[in-house]
């Protein structure tokens, strides 16, 4: 049986600058973008109270919280953080598959470490994270992936919660059909409608009727609502893209039409990152501009986040050399570990 941890730092970014500025210790923190389109990368529990989270305008974060502590990102100080963290994982398993800079995956199975107890293993490396780093961490610890992740939110923050490999399809069964990997708020929501709350509920369907309802994601549901997952923890990820683009009936001719249009696409790609749970795992953004000409022309920045404010940054860029009319516009992403990314799965109404 495999023992695998999954370990999620406590609000990471904000947490890195409260230990940095101890007077925002006790106080709602958010970091990301202060300009009119910024957008919350992430914030601490005292922000979250007033109902601010990530992905989330900052100019609507800062009306649900006017107290509210806004941070610029610092990447270069997040990763220094983060390749700590990583160097302590290493001294327990080579077998670790990096998420985001502040999430991960280990496979402690063949460790003899704490006489191979993957709930100490866990505990030890708490404790040498916050040790190196001044930073807290939860952990789950589980037979597969799946159930790991979600035991690591079961006692955050600054803590863990173990299931047994025999507890696994109880444990599963008992949660609401939401923590599932590849249910988003859309299908969530037709489900309540018809009565499906709990995983348990979904265990009723034989694997026809996933495949009927669900489609191909159905096979992989009908092993997750039992507890079962397959999927290895694997030390190299993958990078591929998710994006957002729109051919335009008539050009954009003005500075302000392109910036607006931009925009409102940035909102569309969030809105479908944060529903597939990717927000944390983008590399990169990058944007697309194809004017009448059909001349395209692209830019990308390196974030380690996904930061809305970066495509209006690259349209001053892109603007600046090609000022024509803009026929087409992409915003995207590069997502690391693509692996876990499923869209929306498809919800058929005979249910």
């Amino acid at each position: 049986m495999r023992k695998i941890i999954h370990i999620d730092m406590d609000c990471f970014y904000a947490a890195i600058e409260v230990r940095d500025d101890p007077s925002l210790r006790g106080k709602p923190v958010a970091v990301g973008g202060k300009g009119g389109r910024g957008v919350v990368a992430t914030c601490n529990y005292e922000a979250r109270k007033f109902g601010v989270h990530s992905a989330l305008p900052m100019k609507t974060a800062l009306r649900l919280c006017p107290q509210l502590n806004v941070v610029n990102v610092n990447m270069d100080k997040y990763r220094e953080a983060s390749h700590i963290i990583r160097d302590i994982f290493q001294q327990y398993t080579d077998q670790v598959e990096p998420i985001s800079l502040d999430e991960a995956y280990l496979d402690v199975t063949t460790s003899d470490v704490q006489d191979g107890s993957a709930t100490l293993i866990a505990h030890q490396i708490r404790t040498e994270i916050y040790e190196a780093t001044g930073l807290t961490a939860s952990a789950g610890i589980a037979p597969n992936k799946l159930i790991a992740k979600i035991a690591s939110d079961w006692r955050k923050p600054n803590g863990q919660f173990t299931v047994p490999p025999q507890d696994a399809s109880s444990f599963v069964a008992q949660l609401p059909i939401g923590k599932l990997w590849g249910i988003g708020k859309v299908t969530r929501q037709k489900l309540n409608d018809r009565g499906i709350f709990t995983v348990s509920q979904l265990t009723e369907l034989t694997f026809e009727q996933m495949i009927q309802q669900f489609g191909q994601y159905g096979r992989q549901l009908f092993d997750m609502v039992r507890g079962i997952d397959n999927r290895e923890v694997k030390s190299h990820s993958k990078t591929k893209s998710v994006s957002v683009e729109n051919t335009f009936e008539n050009d954009l001719v003005t500075t302000q039409q392109k910036a607006q249009a931009i925009e409102k696409l940035v909102f569309q790609l969030m809105e479908r990152l944060e529903r597939n749970q990717l927000l944390p795992r983008v590399k990169k953004c990058s944007l697309k501009l194809r004017n009448y000409q059909f001349k395209t022309h692209t830019a990308e920045i390196t974030t380690g986040c996904f930061l809305a404010e970066s495509y209006q940054t690259l349209f001053q860029k892109l603007n600046a050399k090609d000022a024509s009319p803009i026929r087409l516009i992409g915003v995207g992403v590069s997502i690391i570990d693509v692996e876990h990314f499923a869209a929306e799965l498809p919800f058929i109404e005979e249910l």
